[in-house]
C-alpha cells in the first residue's frame, strides 16, 4: 500500500492537476486536504481539457472515492456547479463516489463581500486574492465562528450561527467597508436551499480512509497552491490562507503524519508566479512572454496572466527541506524548446552576500538577486519522446543538474499536456 501526498513545490500552478489524474489510475481513494475555490487543477485526456477547482482530480477515473476533507473551505454552489458540468460529460459524481467531510467549511456570501472590500480598500498593498472568500471564512474557522458541512442538516443551528456571524460582519461590511449589509434570515434561506442537493454527500472522511487503507487499497492526497503560497512558510503577506506544505495533508486529511509513505514535489521546469508578491528570476522581457505564451500561462481559476521566470533552484530547495520530498515531477519541460540558453538560479545575492536560502525577513526576498547557472538550450520537440534516454542529451543535463541543486530525484517528466506525454523514470 502506497499513501502518496502530492504538493506543488512553487507558488502553485505547477500542474498538479495532470499529475494527480495519473497516479489516481493505481488509487482507490483520493483526498484533496486543503485550500477551495481558489484554486484550479487541469487535466487533459485525448485533447479534452477538465478544470476542476474543489473535486479531487481523481474524479475522471471511475474506480475512485473522492473525498473532500476537513481542511478545505467549501463554496457550496461552487461545489454542485463543477459537479453538474462533471455529471453532463456522464462522469459519475453521485454520492457514491464523491464525499465532503462533515467538518468542512463553508464559504458564505459575506465570506465573499469582505474578501473584496478588504483589498479593494488596500490600494497600492493588494494581496492579490481572487475575491473568492477563502481567507475570510478560514478566519472564521480559527475564530471559532465557522459554518460547516455537517451544519446543512441542522436548519436550527446553521440558521443560529449565520444570524451571530453576520452581527460582527454586516458592522464591518456597512461601517468600514461601506458596503451593502446581508440579511441573515435571506443568507440562510440560500444556503438551506443547497442542502437537501449537499448532505446526501456529507461523510465521515476519516472512516472512509481507514476503510479504504485495511482493504489495502493506495490512498492519494491532493494539495492545492504550492509551498510557497503557505500562510506560515510562503513570501508572506503574499500567501493563501491554509498551509499548503505537506505536513498539513495529515490535519487536513484527519491521518497521523506516520501514514503517509511518498510526498511527491510538482515543479515546473521554470517558474511562475500568479498576482502580487517577490519573485527574483522573473522575466519582463521576450523570454518570459516565450514562456507565457508556449506554456499557455493563464490562471486556470482567474484566466489572469501568469508571471514566468527561469527555475529557482533556491526555491526548489527549501521546499524539498520543508516537505520532505521522496521525489519530485517535473512539467512542462517542453515549453524551454527553443530557448537558446537556459538558466537556472542557483543561489541569490543579498546585502551584498551569496545566500544559499531564502532570507525569512518579510519583504527581503524582492530584494534579493538571483545569481544564475547557465546551460545550452535545446531545439528538438521532446513531445513524443516516451522515455528519459529518448531526450537530448542537453534536457537530460539539464534534468540532472536540477536534481543535484534541489537534492531529491525527479522521478515524473512532463513533455506535454496530455496524459500520455509523460516519462515515468
Amino acid at each position: 500500500m502506497a499513501n502518496t501526498v502530492i504538493i506543488g513545490a512553487q507558488w502553485g500552478d505547477e500542474g498538479k492537476g495532470k499529475i494527480a489524474d495519473m497516479l489516481s489510475e493505481g488509487s482507490s481513494l483520493i483526498v484533496r486536504f486543503q485550500g477551495g475555490n481558489n484554486a484550479g487543477h487541469t487535466i487533459r485526456v485525448q485533447g479534452r481539457e477538465t478544470i476542476l477547482h474543489l473535486i479531487p482530480s481523481g474524479i475522471l477515473h471511475s474506480h475512485t472515492l473522492c473525498l473532500v476533507g476537513n481542511g478545505v473551505v467549501l463554496d457550496p454552489a461552487v461545489f454542485l456547479e463543477e459537479a453538474d458540468k462533471l455529471a453532463a460529460r456522464g462522469i459519475d459524481v453521485s454520492p457514491a463516489r464523491l464525499g465532503i467531510s462533515k467538518k468542512a467549511h463553508l464559504i458564505l456570501p459575506y465570506h465573499k463581500q469582505l474578501d473584496k472590500a478588504r483589498e479593494a480598500k488596500r490600494a497600492g498593498r493588494k494581496i492579490g486574492t481572487t475575491g473568492r472568500g477563502i481567507g475570510p471564512c478560514y478566519e472564521d474557522k480559527a475564530a471559532r465562528v465557522g459554518i460547516r458541512a455537517g451544519d446543512l442538516d441542522n436548519p436550527v443551528l446553521l440558521r443560529e450561527k449565520i444570524g451571530h456571524a453576520l452581527l460582527e460582519k454586516n458592522a464591518l461590511l456597512s461601517g468600514l467597508y461601506h458596503f451593502e449589509p446581508l440579511d441573515p434570515e435571506k443568507t440562510a434561506a440560500e444556503l438551506l436551499a443547497l442542502a437537501p442537493r449537499l448532505v446526501p454527500y456529507l461523510v465521515d472522511v476519516e472512516a472512509r480512509i481507514d476503510e479504504a487503507a485495511a482493504r489495502g487499497g493506495d490512498i492519494l492526497f491532493e494539495g492545492a497552491q504550492g509551498t510557497h503560497l503557505d500562510v506560515d512558510h510562503g513570501t508572506y503577506p503574499f500567501v493563501t490562507s491554509s498551509n499548503t506544505i505537506s505536513g498539513n495533508a495529515a490535519a487536513g486529511g484527519g491521518v497521523p503524519p506516520s501514514f503517509f509513505t511518498r510526498i511527491l514535489g510538482i515543479a515546473k521546469a521554470y517558474t511562475t508566479r500568479v498576482g502580487s508578491g517577490p519573485f527574483p528570476t522573473e522575466l519582463l522581457d521576450d523570454t518570459g512572454a516565450y514562456l507565457r505564451e508556449k506554456g499557455h500561462e493563464y490562471g486556470a481559476t482567474t484566466g489572469r496572466p501568469r508571471r514566468c521566470g527561469w527555475l529557482d533552484a533556491v526555491v526548489l530547495r527549501e521546499a524539498v527541506r520543508l516537505n520532505g520530498f521522496t521525489d519530485i515531477a517535473m512539467t512542462k519541460l517542453d515549453v524551454l524548446q527553443n530557448l537558446p540558453a537556459l538558466r537556472i538560479c542557483v543561489a541569490y545575492e543579498y546585502r551584498g552576500q551569496r545566500c544559499e536560502r531564502i532570507p525569512q525577513e518579510e519583504g527581503a526576498l524582492a530584494h534579493a538577486r538571483p545569481i544564475y547557472e547557465e546551460m545550452p538550450g535545446f531545439e528538438d520537440d521532446i513531445s513524443a519522446c516516451g522515455g528519459f534516454e529518448q531526450l537530448p542529451a542537453a534536457v537530460r543535463a539539464y534534468v540532472r543538474r536540477v536534481e543535484e541543486l534541489v537534492g531529491a530525484g525527479i522521478s515524473i517528466i512532463s513533455v506535454g499536456p496530455d496524459r500520455r506525454q509523460t516519462i515515468m523514470r
